[in-house]
């Protein structure tokens, strides 16, 4: 069994190659009836108030708060080419888990507002998103809706939270997040645009938070240095019957901003807490368990630590390096990777991107293949649920791609953007392990009849306005 396996983030710093989120972590508002030039003058450390991409103010007109509101849609769909596989599945994936298959995989749309002045230096907006497709089957967050589809199509909120700038403390205040919103953890995103690649590397879909509910204060305490803390419920999970069990967790850490003439970005953060679901263990008909410890949950700890950085070579080519590591006192396990990621900007439509990484999971018990289209939130709520996992494995990875950015297409779509990213990636057992190509039964889910390498092909084609 593989209890807490699969938490997984949106990054606090874009990485190299990728496209920064339609719905950014740092949502935004404004106060009615403020002009833009006063604003501008009154709070510095604020984002004057800009019109949206909803309205069209009239000229001359003060801006209003529904000036600022910002509408954005995003459609992904993709397809993975796995002729080896016995199972169906590419092993040690969550979002591209079905091999062969063309999948949908997300609809995603959203209304945000700018955190915007309100006067006296203080500064209020939102961010509201939600998805729908194959990839919301490993996005929910319990007792928001999970489980009202069941299929492989299913529906998730994915970010609620209200934002502001509070002019308190530091020379440049303080900025807060408060509701649900995406791990800070993890180098590649949950939106289809952020992350470099169809695919995502271990740690992002294995190690991370997806979703947290809670709230997250960032403190600038110089122009380019700032510390985070945050409180939250749990990792994908909300409160009560909703939760996993009755401890908080949380966030503290740091992060760097342009440094070295705007070359260099990164923070070290991390993130404690029990995680453990404290239910008693259930069974299925057929003999699945679920992940319920029982009342050790509430005392049994997860560690996790993430150092990131980004630097710019020049402005086409960047290179970023992610460092994380997870111990879980519930599994005994210790896990951690690193992660080399390239970006060439070879011309405005073309972005050649590469990624490697070594990853190691000292028990087999995080990386899970869930099986069900409802495993993965069944593992989060208590119900037994399907899976097959590996053997202790040290695990590589190198994937090489592009994004693609038409221009014969995209100069007919106004607003919008079409994105195309072809990859091919080789995952490898570098212990001798063969957790790839099969699958597991309930009376032996770990796979040691597989294969030491898994070669696949992957595509999907984004549309975003």
């Amino acid at each position: 069994m593989a209890p807490n396996a699969g938490q997984r983030a949106t990054p606090a710093l874009t990485p190299a190659g990728a496209t920064a989120p339609a719905a950014t972590l740092n949502a935004p508002v404004v106060k009615p009836e403020i002009k833009q030039d006063y604003v501008q003058k009154q709070d510095p450390d604020i984002p004057a108030m800009q019109v949206g991409n909803l309205f069209t103010p009239k000229k001359g007109q003060p801006l209003s708060y529904w000036d600022g509101l910002v509408g954005h849609l995003t459609v992904e769909a993709g397809v993975s080419g796995n002729p080896w596989t016995k199972s169906g599945h590419n092993f040690a994936q969550f979002y591209v888990d079905r091999a062969n298959t063309t999948t949908l995989n997300q609809i995603m749309g959203s209304l945000s507002h700018p955190v915007s002045p309100v006067g006296g230096g203080y500064g209020i907006g939102f961010v509201f998103e939600a998805m729908y497709g194959s990839d919301a089957r490993f996005d929910p967050t319990i007792g928001m809706g999970e489980n009202v589809l069941t299929g492989m199509y299913q529906w998730a909120p994915t970010q609620a939270h209200i934002d502001a700038h509070l002019p308190w403390l530091f020379k440049h205040g303080i900025d807060v997040q408060v509701g649900q919103m995406y791990g800070l953890l993890g180098a590649e995103g949950t939106p289809a645009l952020a992350r470099p690649f169809y695919s995502f590397n271990y740690a992002s879909d294995y190690i991370v938070p997806f979703e947290t509910v809670g709230i997250v204060a960032t403190m600038h305490l110089t122009d380019h240095m700032d510390w985070i803390m945050g409180i939250d419920a749990g990792n994908s999970v909300t409160f009560g019957s909703s939760g996993n069990n009755s401890r908080p967790k949380g966030y503290f850490g740091f992060a760097w901003n342009n440094l070295l003439d705007g070359k260099l970005s990164m923070h070290a953060i991390g993130r404690f807490g029990p995680q453990g679901n404290n239910g008693l263990t259930r069974y299925s008909a057929d003999g699945w368990a679920s992940a319920g410890i029982g009342k050790p949950a509430n005392h049994l700890m997860q560690y996790n630590a993430e150092f990131l950085a980004t630097y710019h070579i020049n402005k086409k080519v960047s290179v970023t390096e992610d460092i994380i590591y997870l111990h879980d006192d519930a599994s005994r396990d210790d896990v951690y990777g690193f992660t080399s990621y390239l970006a060439w900007d070879i011309n405005p439509s073309l972005t050649f991107n590469a990624r490697g990484e070594i990853f190691r999971d000292n028990t087999g018990a995080v990386i899970t293949q869930y099986t069900g289209t409802t495993s993965y939130v069944h593992s989060l709520s208590n119900r037994p649920y399907a899976y097959f996992n590996a053997a202790p494995t040290t695990y590589g990875e190198m994937t090489v791609g592009a994004a693609y950015r038409p221009e014969f297409i995209n100069k007919h779509l106004g607003k919008g953007s079409f994105t195309l990213r072809p990859e091919v990636r080789l995952d490898k057992s570098l212990n001798g392990t063969r957790p790839f190509n099969r699958g597991g039964t309930v009376q032996d889910p770990v796979v040691n009849n597989g294969t030491n390498n898994m070669f696949w092909f992957n595509c999907d084609a984004t549309l975003s306005f």
